[in-house]
């Protein structure tokens, strides 16, 4: 947390307002300009807290590799085919399957050879999560390149909720503590301005691992707020 005082008398040029609130107009804008007749104390707070894993993202990569763009392109698509028939029993809506890429390997042109490959992502509940890692482990030509942990709609506003008190009662207890150094007795919020991120956070993990995988010790999806908070101090 950062913080700035700006000596009185002094006028806030912004109008008091909560994230996602829009004053209509500049007329109502300037009716409502609040007035500190004190020293403004302008603080940076952030918060950071976790909530609980929902769901999953997962992210695979794809991979044939034969002696013509042709022959890895059929041996992709029939590893595509094996790994929905694996997948798709455990997938939440559907799979998301990018367009393939070839690329020759090998520098000797007898031996050349060529290597066909493809992005594959989609969602898994909590439950398929270790089923997901062993079937992707076990299919030829997968790698898996991450899980990301999710929260549920109702999981994170209540993590986002509980973020924004926090960060209100450490901008109070910040603005009381520097009232009082100042030998100032009352404090006065003016303005709110709430910026925050999405509570989720990147897993990687290998793919060929043969022990089980549990989702409580994923890390858990986190959550960050920041908030912008004026006070006038009196």
């Amino acid at each position: 947390m950062c913080s700035r005082l700006v000596s009185a008398p002094c006028l806030v040029l912004a109008a008091p307002l909560l994230a996602g609130v829009v004053v209509p107009s500049p007329l109502r804008a300037m009716s409502h300009e609040p007035q500190c007749r004190g020293t403004l104390l302008q603080l940076l707070v952030q918060e950071q807290g976790q909530a609980r894993s929902e769901r999953f993202r997962f992210n695979l990569r794809l991979e044939a590799e034969a002696a013509s763009a042709a022959a890895a392109l059929d041996q992709l698509n029939s590893r595509l085919d094996a790994l929905r028939q694996a997948f798709n029993p455990l997938v939440q809506d559907s799979l998301v399957v990018s367009a393939p890429s070839t690329f020759p390997i090998g520098s000797a042109v007898p031996d050349s050879r060529t290597r066909a490959a493809t992005t594959i992502s989609g969602q898994v509940r909590r439950s398929d999560y270790d089923t997901l890692i062993q079937r992707a482990g076990r299919l030829p030509g997968v790698r898996l390149q991450g899980m990301t942990s999710l929260a549920s709609a109702s999981g994170q506003q209540v993590l986002e909720e509980r973020l924004l008190k926090r960060a209100l009662e450490r901008g109070q207890r910040q603005a009381d503590r520097t009232a009082s150094a100042l030998g100032l007795r009352r404090t006065s919020l003016l303005r709110i301005d709430q910026r925050s991120r999405p509570p989720v956070r990147a897993l990687a993990m290998a793919a060929d691992a043969s022990s089980r995988f549990r989702p409580e010790e994923a890390p858990l999806p986190i959550g960050s707020i920041n908030l912008a908070l004026d006070y006038c101090l009196s």
